[in-house]
Formats: C-alpha cells, sequence, structure tokens
C-alpha cells in the first residue's frame, strides 16, 4: 500500500507542482530542446516559485527523473539527460 501512495505523491507533483504549471506530458517528448524550453518558459513565468526560474526548472527535471527511476525507459531517460543540457544551454549556464 505504501508504494501505491509514493506513486501517487510523485505523480501529484508533477502534475500539479506548487511551484510551476507545466505543459502536460512534457517529460514523455522526444525533443530534450523542446523540454527544456517548455521548462524554461514555465520557470520564468511562475510567481509561486521560491528560488530561480534555472533551479527551479532543473529541480522539477531532476525530481522527474529520480522519481521515474527504473520504470523510466533507458531511451526516454537519456533524452531527459540531454534535456539537463539543454537547459543549462536555455539559460546560459554552460
Amino acid at each position: 500500500m505504501a508504494t501505491k501512495t509514493k506513486e501517487k505523491w510523485s505523480k501529484d507533483v508533477t502534475q500539479h507542482s506548487d511551484a510551476l504549471d507545466l505543459e502536460a506530458n512534457i517529460f514523455e517528448r522526444d525533443d530534450p530542446h523542446e523540454i527544456a524550453r517548455s521548462l524554461r518558459r514555465s520557470a520564468e513565468r511562475s510567481n509561486r516559485r521560491k528560488s530561480s526560474p534555472y533551479r527551479s526548472a532543473m529541480s522539477m527535471l531532476t525530481f522527474y527523473i529520480n522519481r521515474a527511476g527504473s520504470n523510466l525507459p533507458a531511451k526516454q531517460k537519456q533524452v531527459l539527460e540531454r534535456a539537463k543540457d539543454e537547459l543549462r544551454k536555455e539559460f546560459g549556464r554552460t
């Protein structure tokens, strides 16, 4: 039963984040640049975030990768890891 609660908790965070309004299914996309651009837009538009737009966007991406864990297909995990690099470029942090 605890596993089911955990799954609901992490899913709820990505769908109803207090800090960012994310596009639907953004983490399921195949283009790392598109994911990074979307996260940047969400972070910059948010007036509820507690840190910089860069930190909020990177935190949400990292959270999703870590929470999805072993359930994330290897190909999608690679896309999301590349999205981290793209996010750094979007914010000029190369």
